[in-house]
């Protein structure tokens, strides 16, 4: 069986998408499946030339946010991967990225109770009373505190996934995980 390396943005990425494929049954050592956080989505090329074709010669999966999509399938075409659309290569991409994919598939309210059972509800509400938050929208405001935060994003992401209801992942990570089987 041929290794597969998943190639992500960051470490949240990497906790979002390894806590979905247990949940769903996976066994990622005996699968064969890696999840490497790539430190950034312009890190790719040195990823795709250790473990590509040029490099390792294992199949490769990822995961990447909207507004980094292009870069991706111009390095995929690069690296002798092909070109098309990144689904089709492997490459699934966030409306904008996994967070913003999470707390639409959560909805905002069991958000905030995952936010609550962390103690952390009332940083939130000071967060969503700073004047440059007030106007914007919930969903804005819950980006902002996942980013806004050293270590919250990395915290977060596999308490959100945990917070699913079973069959109801955001599309771009549900296709990932169920590639891994392919």
């Amino acid at each position: 069986m041929q290794a597969t390396t998943v190639l992500v943005e960051g470490e949240s990425d990497r906790l979002a998408v390894e806590t979905l494929a247990v949940r769903l049954g996976h066994d990622l050592a005996a699968e064969r499946v890696s999840v490497v956080p790539m430190g950034g989505a312009t890190s790719i090329v040195h990823f795709l030339d250790r473990y590509g074709p040029n490099g390792g010669g294992e199949r490769l999966l990822g995961l990447c946010d909207a507004g980094e999509a292009r870069g991706i399938a111009r390095a995929l075409d690069r690296a002798g991967i092909g070109s098309g659309p990144l689904d089709g290569l492997g490459f699934h991409v966030c409306d904008a990225d996994l967070e913003d994919e999470l707390i639409r598939c959560l909805g905002i309210d069991a958000v905030l109770e995952v936010i609550a059972a962390q103690g952390e509800l009332a940083s939130f509400r000071l967060l969503q009373r700073q004047p440059s938050q007030r106007e914007r929208p919930t969903t804005a405001q819950l980006r902002r505190f996942f980013g806004g935060r050293s270590g919250n994003k990395v915290r977060y992401a596999p308490l959100l996934v945990d917070a699913l209801p079973a069959g109801h992942a955001p599309p771009p990570l549900a296709r990932l995980v169920a590639s891994f089987s392919q």
